[in-house]
Parts: structure tokens; C-alpha cells; sequence
């Protein structure tokens, strides 16, 4: 290959060969059952949707500061223009708003724009932008309806799908929160061209997770496909978004309050988790969970779950798209270990690890030792 990827340039595709041509993934929860809709040009018709969809309803645009600025004003101006009636809500982007006193804040704010049982909060952003708005709307009047409309490839696959809303403690990420299913995910998989190389990376983390824990078909168009992957080649990047929801919903409609099969979606979080906030949230979701996902790797192949060929596959494809397959020095043992006892997934004491055998199956164990951990992150320092 003479050329390196420009990781994030969308390629030039002609609009009649992309625009209009929407994937609809469903994901049945009896009265909870919804619908995402995947494609190009979604946003730029959402005024007209919502007026079919919701007619007469009055909508909060919930976004931050970053998203405002590039897509939350041209979104409101297409809603108002459509005759919805639309209220922006803004909060300062990154991890560290997604605290308690901003949802109070926000939800003060809303009072003042006069949202009742009958408002709509759309949630238009990324993964922190969706579990905030989502705890929001769970909690404001004791619950209104919301609508995910994710901007970012992690959000697409991963954080919009399923109902798990939440803000994080000190003490860890997601401490808090709730379930609660939006009436309606849009992913517009046109607006990632604006998004910086970084937030690709973030999310493809959670697509390799997909491919590991249930398709090897996926796995292996990663492989396979990957230049037009980190190229956002149109039709490669819808595929790679409908599977990675296809794969969420048939977990979520099968345990939608992660009581059995849903904790397999947590494939590299346990670890991941841990590192993010050991870093302060500066290393991003998608690098930590890569890191996770190797350090369990490397369990699974000690306790002979898994061969060295595959886990050499994992890591390769987690280099390829430029994600990080080290555990730098200043995440010290013992934060790690400190923080994954605090994590969610604590059951009487015992961690609940995610481990795979070979590419595309996984088995859960509570009996992963500290030793084990440490064996396991020490074999992927740089």
C-alpha cells in the first residue's frame, strides 16, 4: 500500500447513489420496540419526520458546546422551519459535565423554557450528550419521552442503543443512572465527515467488540474492508453501523436490564473502564476500552480460552485503525485494580469478567484474580 488512509476523509460517493437509502433496525421490547434508521442526509429531513412522527409536540434540543456550534443551530433552524416548536439546551462538552449538578441545571433550564409531560428531549450529540439526555428525560416529571440522534460512530453502534442513561461519581463512570428507551434512534451517518480522526477511532473500538463477541463475519470485513472503513466509504460505513445495532438489539431484546447475555456487550469495559478513569477521563472511552479488550485478550489466551493467532488477529486490527494496543505507564496496578472493584458489574464482591473464546463467542467468569490482572495488563505495557 503506497499511501497511508486519510482515516476520516468521506469518500466521494454521488448523492443519488447514497441519499434516501435508509437501513431500518428494530429492536423489539414489547411496548418499548423502536426503530433506528440509518443512512445519509437523515438529519436534513428531520423536521419533516418528527412532524409526521410527533405532530404538535414541543421538542428540547439537548446538546454541548461543541455540537452547537457545527450542527445544533442549523438543527433547530430546520426544525423551527418545518413548524415544530424546538427549545436548544446547551452544556460544556466532555466527560467531566456528565455530573448530577448539570443534569439539575439542565433541568432547572427546562422548567424555565416551560417543557411539560408532553415535551420530547432530542439528543443530539455523542455518548455523553445521549446517557445525559437519556438520565434527563428519565427522571424530569418523572419521566417525558426522548429521541437519540448520535454524532459520533461510538454513539451510533453502541451508547444510543439499549436505554442505559447515566452520569458518573468519583468513584467511577455511570454510578448513576437509569433505563430508559428512546421513542426513536436517527444515526446520520453523513455528519461523522465533520468529526476529527479521533472520534472515528473511538467508535470503531466498540465495533471490533462487536465482531469479537458475535460475529466473526464482521470481524472479518473489518479486516478486510478496512480502508474503506476508516475512509467512511458510504455504503461500508451504514453496513458496519446496521450490523453493530442488529447485533445490540438482538442482545438488549433478549436482556434488556443486563441481568444474563447483555453483559457480554461489557467485552473490554471492565478493564477500560478502569483505565479511563485512572487517566481522568483524558484517555477517551474508545482507547481505553481498546486497551481492555487486549488486556482480556491476553486472560482468555493464558487460561487457553482462546489461541495466540487470535489474539494476535485483535491486536493487529486494533493497530491497523490506529487505536492503541499498549497500557501506558502512568495507569499505575494498582488504580486498576482498585477501579474495577468499583465497577457496575460488581456481583457479592466478584468482578464479572467477559472473556473470549476465539473470535465471534465469549463466556462470563467471576473468578478472574487480581494475579490474573495484573499478568494480563503487565503483558501490554509499551
Amino acid at each position: 500500500m503506497s499511501a497511508e488512509p486519510s482515516f476520516g476523509a468521506c469518500s466521494k460517493v454521488a448523492p443519488e447513489d447514497i441519499s434516501h437509502v435508509w437501513e431500518t433496525v428494530h429492536v423489539p421490547l414489547g411496548d418499548h420496540s423502536y426503530d433506528i434508521l440509518i443512512g445519509p442526509g437523515l438529519l436534513s429531513d428531520l423536521g419533516n419526520m418528527l412532524s409526521e412522527f410527533l405532530p404538535g409536540r414541543n421538542f428540547i434540543l439537548v446538546t454541548d458546546s461543541n455540537v452547537e456550534d457545527f450542527l445544533g443551530l442549523d438543527l433547530a433552524n430546520i426544525l423551527e422551519n418545518t413548524g415544530n416548536r424546538v427549545s436548544m439546551l446547551t452544556f460544556p462538552a466532555g466527560e467531566e459535565s456528565k455530573r448530577m449538578e448539570v443534569i439539575v441545571d439542565l433541568a432547572r433550564r427546562m422548567v424555565q423554557s416551560g417543557a411539560d409531560r408532553g415535551s420530547v428531549i432530542l439528543a443530539l450529540g455523542g455518548g455523553v450528550t445521549g446517557d445525559m439526555a437519556g438520565f434527563l428525560a428519565s427522571i424530569y416529571m418523572r419521566g417525558i419521552p426522548f429521541i437519540q440522534l448520535p454524532t459520533t460512530l461510538l454513539a451510533q453502534v453502541d451508547s444510543s442503543v439499549g436505554g442505559k442513561t447515566g452520569v458518573d461519581l468519583p468513584e467511577g463512570k455511570n454510578l448513576l443512572g437509569t433505563f430508559a428507551q428512546p421513542l426513536r434512534v436517527y444515526a446520520d451517518i453523513g455528519v461523522m465527515c465533520t468529526l476529527p480522526a479521533s472520534e472515528l477511532r473511538n467508535g470503531l473500538a466498540e465495533v471490533i467488540k462487536y465482531g469479537m463477541i458475535w460475529s466473526k463475519d464482521l470481524f472479518a470485513m473489518l479486516e478486510e474492508k478496512w480502508w474503506d472503513v476508516v475512509n467512511l466509504e458510504p455504503h461500508v460505513t451504514a453496513e458496519i453501523v446496521k450490523q453493530s445495532c442488529e447485533i445490540k438489539a438482538k442482545v438488549v431484546a433478549e436482556d434488556e436490564r443486563e441481568g444474563g447475555l447483555r453483559r457480554i456487550l461489557n467485552f473490554g469495559h471492565t478493564i477500560g473502564h478502569a483505565i479511563e478513569a485512572s487517566s481522568e477521563y483524558k484517555i477517551p472511552h474508545g482507547e481505553a476500552v481498546a486497551m481492555g479488550m487486549v488486556a482480556v485478550a491476553r486472560i482468555s489466551e493464558n487460561r487457553g480460552l482462546i489461541s495466540p493467532d487470535d489474539r494476535k488477529r485483535l491486536s493487529l486490527l486494533i493497530e491497523r485503525f490506529n487505536l492503541p494496543d499498549t497500557i501506558p505507564d502512568f495507569i499505575d496496578d494498582d488504580s486498576i485494580l482498585r477501579l474495577v472493584q468499583h465497577d457496575k458489574k460488581v456481583r457479592d464482591g466478584k468482578v464479572n469478567f467477559v472473556l473470549c473464546k476465539g473470535i465471534g463467542s465469549t463466556v462470563i467468569t467471576d473468578d478472574v484474580n487480581s494475579e490474573e490482572i495484573i499478568r494480563a495488563v503487565s503483558a501490554c505495557r509499551a
